[in-house]
């Protein structure tokens, strides 16, 4: 690289001050501008704390107002002080490339442009739920989708595996501006699982604790009740699996010649020679 200005964007973790990471920390400290994508006060406080030039990406959000403006406008903000020369940080909840558009391009952009650019990991949403929910993804396997896409395109879905609907509350919305959605847009996703889930199959709600006095929602419920639920931006569906895994006998049985192949050349090559 051949610019002097940096860019590192880096994960809070999702619960305020327990999850962040050495290796985040000292990017945040060692930047000479930081900008903070967090909706919370608190969080804004805390990280004040920690560095005195903490700027934040909030105030871009408006009601109505596409999130892809927002979104450009929160990248170039970032690029003019790096093209500045100036070392900059860019602090996001959880994972900064787990459902966040803003790091990823920006540290695009920036390597485009010739600068140095890193991205720091964080505890993200999806690490929270597999331990509040007891959730191994190795048992079933698990499918993730984020909601809106899961209903503009066809998606194939597998019963026997986890699904998880990732920002629900906003399920359904072309216009990328909202902050939530109707109920009507919950009962055409309800449509749409219905199809390879009963109605009465049970589904959780659910949303990380970001506060260390907090506790997780976890909120069971028929999937029949979807519609009516109370949801927030944070809000994300989990489906468990709805029937069992069923076994592929074919490939099973070519796997097995193989091991006994495997096996004949091990007892060929451990024979003595005569």
């Amino acid at each position: 690289m051949n610019q002097s200005g940096r860019l590192d964007c880096v994960g809070l973790g999702m619960m305020l001050g327990a999850h962040l990471s050495p290796r985040a920390r000292t990017r945040i400290t060692q930047a000479e501008v930081v900008f903070a994508a967090v909706s919370d006060a608190i969080v804004e406080l805390w990280l004040q704390d920690m560095h005195p030039d903490v700027r934040s990406l909030q105030p871009l959000y408006a009601e109505g107002k596409s999130r892809r403006i927002t979104y450009t406008e929160m990248v170039e903000l970032m690029l003019t002080q790096v093209r500045t020369g100036r070392r900059v940080c860019g602090v996001f909840y959880g994972h900064p490339g787990v459902f966040a558009r803003v790091p990823h391009e920006a540290i695009a952009q920036a390597r485009a442009e010739g600068y140095d650019a890193v991205m720091e990991p964080g505890i993200s949403a999806e690490d929270c739920l597999y331990a509040d929910l007891g959730i191994d993804p190795g048992r079933f396997g698990c499918q993730h989708f984020e909601a809106s896409q899961f209903l503009f395109y066809q998606r194939r879905v597998d019963p026997s595996a986890y699904l998880v609907l990732w920002q629900i509350g906003v399920v359904g919305d072309l216009s990328v501006s909202r902050t939530g959605t109707s109920a009507a847009h919950r009962q055409l996703l309800l449509e749409r699982l219905a199809g390879d889930y009963p109605l009465n199959h049970e589904v959780i709600v659910y949303e990380a604790a970001t506060l260390p006095i907090a506790t997780p929602r976890c909120e069971r419920m028929p999937l029949y009740a979807l519609p009516a639920a109370t949801l927030a931006t944070a809000s994300t569906l989990v489906i468990p699996p709805a029937r069992a895994m069923e076994p592929d006998p074919r490939m099973l049985a070519r796997l097995r010649a193989l091991e006994a192949e495997a096996q004949v050349r091990i007892q060929e090559i451990s024979a003595p020679a005569i």
